[in-house]
């Protein structure tokens, strides 16, 4: 499995990515409606999302697989705790440092992992009974594919020639299926960015059973 994992992804600024700015402030939005204030970042990058989390009043913690993002991370926002960890890892660990969490958020990760139903089991390993889980990942819908298809941008939308890119492109019905399948049940899902079924992203958000 180690030869599968990507070690670096590229963090080297403080700077969050592009997506953090319709993201962000949709995944605010969607927390004043659920319970709790301790947020799990899984999947924190350097550590922007989590930087924006705090200063809307949430216990913020972030965890990071890629070591050097974590260094950005602790760099640029000292005043939250961020660990080094994967989806891969024993969530127990993270717990002998942390109590468990109200909600845990993962943007724009899933999309890049080789195991993907590893992130729900480890979100399961780190939230309370009854707890929430809010991921995010590029859209794909059938009127999204075909404009993709009319104007030729697959070859840049499914680019192999990224490192540590995407490999595995959601629809609603596969998302739900694998967070249904390890141990979440989907309470709603909204998109964000650009127009109605053109959405960069989608989200969805699960309650744990």
């Amino acid at each position: 499995m180690a030869e599968n994992l990507v070690e670096n992804y590229g963090w080297s600024t403080s700077q969050g990515p592009h997506s953090c700015d319709y993201i962000g402030p949709h995944i605010l939005d969607i927390l004043k409606t659920l319970a709790g204030r301790r947020v799990l970042d899984l999947g924190a990058g350097n550590g922007a999302l989590c930087s924006l989390l705090a200063a809307g009043g949430y216990e913020a913690v972030g965890v990071e697989y890629d070591r050097q993002g974590v260094e950005v991370a602790k760099r640029s926002h000292p005043g939250i705790a961020f660990y080094n960890f994967g989806v891969q890892d024993d969530p127990a660990k993270l717990l002998a440092h942390e109590q468990a969490f109200d909600v845990v958020v993962s943007t724009e990760v899933i999309e890049h992992l080789f195991s993907p139903h590893l992130l729900p089991t480890f979100a399961q390993g780190c939230l309370k009974p009854g707890g929430h889980l809010i991921v995010t990942t590029p859209y794909h819908g059938y009127v999204k594919n075909m404009a993709l298809s009319l104007f030729d941008k697959w070859d840049k939308h499914h680019t192999p020639l990224w490192h540590g890119g995407h490999i595995k492109f959601w629809s609603r019905k596969t998302l739900t299926q694998l967070l249904h399948e390890n141990g979440f049940e989907v309470t709603a899902f909204s998109g964000v960015g650009r127009l109605p079924y053109l959405w960069k992203s989608m989200v969805l958000v699960a309650r744990k059973r």
